[in-house]
């Protein structure tokens, strides 16, 4: 059993800790928190302790525009 924590690529923040029976490789796609992404790089800090950086996808918002046009006319 290893200790896993998620760490996100871009503000290095711990997103999830885990204890695991094996460690997620390079290029895997990981669904954390209802956010998908891809393992970057894992790597050892402490024996069993390991980090791995997660790049997660951009989420793109509907434009207030494209909002409006939905609404209906009165």
């Amino acid at each position: 059993m290893v200790v896993t924590h998620f760490v996100e690529l871009g503000n290095r923040a711990i997103v999830l800790s885990q204890l695991r029976n094996q460690l997620p490789s390079v290029n895997e796609q990981v669904k954390i928190k209802g956010r998908k992404g891809k393992v970057v790089n894992v790597y050892t800090l402490d024996g069993s302790i390991h980090h791995v950086e997660v790049e997660f996808e951009q989420v793109l918002k509907p434009s207030f525009s494209a909002l409006k046009n939905k609404k209906k006319k009165r």
